[in-house]
């Protein structure tokens, strides 16, 4: 069974910076995508960065420069470091996996990830 965990949400003011955490368990890595997608009240969810397990990565437009996803295999876990902040950045942030290629997943977007986890919530006061 797999399992996603989010960690690391918080409240900070504009311009500050957190780091989300996803400790995956249960997972074989193969041929895979593990991305972070985000939700604010009444939107859909977007996906806002992915790393694949060649380490390439790829970012939604609105987060280029400002946020970087990175992943430790020994310790089976995704990262996503969050700097410049923005109140727009507010939204629960959720970790997933797909069994895919990055480049299906942002053709897809959610609806291409297998796994996710429950979220973690980041407000982002001005």
């Amino acid at each position: 069974q797999v399992q996603l965990v989010e960690s690391g949400g918080g409240s900070v003011q504009a311009g500050g910076s957190l780091r989300l955490s996803c400790a995956a368990s249960g997972y074989t890595y193969g041929t895979y995508c593990m991305a972070w997608f985000r939700q604010a009240p009444g939107k859909d969810r977007e996906g806002v960065a992915t790393i694949d397990n060649n380490g390439s990565t790829t970012y939604g437009d609105s987060v280029k420069g400002r946020f970087t996803i990175s992943q430790d295999k020994a310790k089976n876990t995704l990262y996503l470091q969050m700097n410049n902040l923005k109140p727009e950045d507010t939204a629960m942030y959720y970790c997933a996996a797909a069994n895919r290629l990055c480049w299906y997943v942002w053709w897809r977007g959610a609806n291409a990830m297998d796994y996710w986890g429950k979220g973690t919530l980041v407000t982002i006061s001005s």
